[in-house]
């Protein structure tokens, strides 16, 4: 699937078939469904999960509760607006 791809399927109501669980809570979120997305994602293991479950913080805007995941994710909070990180975390997770 292209990025392309899959932001036009924001428009449809449900997630296109078989998108990982990150892909898939992104893709919730794009529609700017953030409980679904965090509810997806906030009790899965591994470094894509909590990288997703660090941006869906920054996003909420708990800043200490984001920088704990994206510690847990090997990572620190990027200089991005939140709109490029959702963009660069969908293309980095896509196939």
């Amino acid at each position: 699937m292209t990025f392309q791809a899959f932001t036009q399927s924001l428009n449809d109501t449900q997630p296109p078939p078989n998108l990982s669980l990150a892909l898939e809570a992104l893709w919730y979120d794009g529609q700017g469904n953030w409980e679904q997305s965090h509810q997806l994602i906030q009790d899965e293991p591994g470094t894509e999960a909590a990288l997703i479950h660090a941006y869906l913080h920054r996003k909420e805007g708990d800043t200490w509760n984001a920088d704990y995941w994206y510690r847990r994710a090997g990572r620190t909070r990027p200089a991005l607006s939140l709109q490029a990180e959702w963009e660069a975390l969908v293309q980095e997770l896509l196939p």
